[in-house]
C-alpha cells in the first residue's frame, strides 16, 4: 500500500497547531496536541443576505458572493434595473439598454455580459457592461429564451432555451461574435446550466409543456455527453460550476416553487441544506463553495436574498 509521501510527493507537514489557511484535502501533524489532523468539507448552510432593492424574477447575475450584479428581471413588467452588491447590500447602479427577463448573465461585476431573454417576444440581444455603463455588441444568432450558459465578457457559451419550441442549440461567444457549435443531445428550456467554452454543464429543465428532465449533460468544448442524473427533476433555478464540472444547484420548480440545493462532485448528486425561502428563477453568483441566490419569484417576485457557505472543518485522524 502507497504511503502519503508516495501519493503526495512529500512529508506531512509539522505545525504547532493548525494552518492558519485551511485547504480541503490538506493533512498534517499538530505537535501541540500530539495528532494527526486533516481538513475536510463540512455540511452548507444558507444565511440571509441584503435585500434587493427592485423586487424581481428572472434576472440575470454575475460576480461573487461578496461582489455580485444583479440585472433586468421582471416585477410584472419587464425592467432595466441592475443592482452591485458588496456582501451586505445593494446599491443601485447603470441601467441595462434593454429591459428584458429570463436571459443569462455571466462574467464578473466588473465585467459582464447579459444575453437573449424576453423583450417581450424572445431576443438576441447581447449586452457588455464594463464597470460603469452597458453596451449593446454582438447579437447570438438565434434569438430566445429560458437558456443557460456562462463565461466571461470575452468568452461565454450558451446553450438551449426556447423560441416556439424547446432548443438543443449551442453557441459560443469570442468576444466578438457568435459561433454555432454541437448541439445538446437533449431540447429544454428553463434550464439550470453554467461554465467555460470549454468545459460547462446543462443540468435537469424542462423538455415540454409538463415534461422535466433530471439528464446531465457536460461540455468538454467540442461535444455534450450524458453524465450522473439529478436526484430531483426540475426547471427555473439557480445554478454554478466550476471548471472541473463540480456543480451547485438550488431552487426552481418541481410541482411547487422548491427549496431543495444538490451538490455535484462530478459523478453524483447528493441533497445539501434547503434555502430558507423556496423560489424559482433567481439570480445566481459565485461558485460551489460560496454561492448566492436573490430574487426570483415564491408565488409574488421576492427581493430575499441568501448566501450558500461550505465551511472547511478540522479532523483528527485516528486509526
Amino acid at each position: 500500500m502507497a504511503d502519503y509521501r508516495a501519493i503526495k510527493g512529500l512529508n506531512i507537514q509539522t505545525v504547532a497547531g493548525d494552518p492558519s489557511v485551511l485547504q480541503i484535502g490538506d493533512i498534517w501533524y499538530n505537535s501541540t496536541l500530539g495528532k494527526i489532523r486533516g481538513a475536510k468539507l463540512a455540511a452548507g448552510a444558507w444565511a440571509s443576505g441584503g435585500n434587493l432593492n427592485t423586487a424581481r424574477d428572472g434576472a440575470g447575475g454575475s460576480g461573487i458572493q461578496t461582489a455580485a450584479l444583479h440585472f433586468g428581471g421582471s416585477t410584472g413588467s419587464l425592467v432595466d434595473d441592475n443592482e452591485s452588491y458588496d456582501g451586505s447590500s445593494w446599491t443601485e447602479i447603470a441601467d441595462i439598454t434593454t429591459a428584458r427577463n429570463q436571459g443569462v448573465g455571466c462574467g464578473t461585476q466588473t465585467s459582464a455580459l447579459f444575453f437573449a431573454g424576453q423583450t417581450p417576444s424572445n431576443t438576441a440581444a447581447n449586452e457588455s457592461w464594463n464597470g460603469a455603463s452597458w453596451t449593446e455588441v454582438g447579437d447570438l444568432n438565434t434569438a430566445r429564451s429560458q437558456g443557460a450558459g456562462g463565461g466571461t465578457s470575452t468568452a461565454a457559451i450558451m446553450f438551449q432555451g426556447n423560441t416556439d419550441a424547446v432548443q438543443d442549440i449551442c453557441e459560443t461567444w469570442d468576444g466578438s461574435s457568435w459561433t454555432e457549435t454541437a448541439d445538446c443531445s437533449n431540447a429544454k428550456k428553463a434550464v439550470f446550466g453554467d461554465g467555460t467554452t470549454t468545459s460547462a454543464l446543462s443540468i435537469s429543465g424542462r423538455a415540454g409543456p409538463s415534461t422535466k428532465l433530471a439528464t446531465v449533460e457536460s461540455w468538454n468544448g467540442s461535444a455534450w455527453s450524458e453524465v450522473g442524473d439529478v436526484n430531483t427533476a426540475r426547471q427555473a433555478g439557480g445554478c454554478v460550476v466550476t471548471s472541473n464540472q463540480e456543480a451547485f444547484i438550488y431552487a426552481g420548480y418541481i410541482s411547487a416553487v422548491s427549496a431543495v440545493a444538490e451538490d455535484f462532485d462530478g459523478v453524483a448528486w447528493t441533497e445539501v441544506a434547503d434555502l430558507s425561502t423556496a423560489r424559482e428563477r433567481p439570480a445566481r453568483a459565485g461558485n460551489v463553495d460560496v454561492a448566492l441566490a436573490a430574487g426570483g419569484n415564491t408565488g409574488s417576485v421576492s427581493n430575499a436574498t441568501e448566501e450558500w457557505n461550505m465551511a472547511v472543518n478540522v479532523k483528527t485522524i485516528t486509526d
